[in-house]
């Protein structure tokens, strides 16, 4: 079982998601930030206007394999 926190998936907390893979913990920390998001609050909807950025740039390609490369390295 592996670690992540919010903030190293691009969240603003440092709640933390566990999973044996990637994807699972990928799923974990997008409930999180739709919750969050939902319940308005204000640093994880600055966190998803950030990303909104990266996707948008046609970033989010490299930003997903950067972050698998660091879960992989757990």
């Amino acid at each position: 079982m592996k670690r992540m926190k919010c903030s190293q998936l691009g969240g603003a907390c440092d709640v933390e998601f566990i999973g044996e893979s990637f994807a699972e913990i990928a799923s974990q920390s997008q409930s999180h930030s739709k919750a969050l998001f939902d319940a308005q609050d204000g640093p994880h909807i600055d966190a998803m206007s950030a990303m909104m950025v990266i996707i948008n740039n046609g970033d989010i390609d490299a930003w997903m394999t950067a972050r698998k490369a660091e879960f992989d390295c757990l």
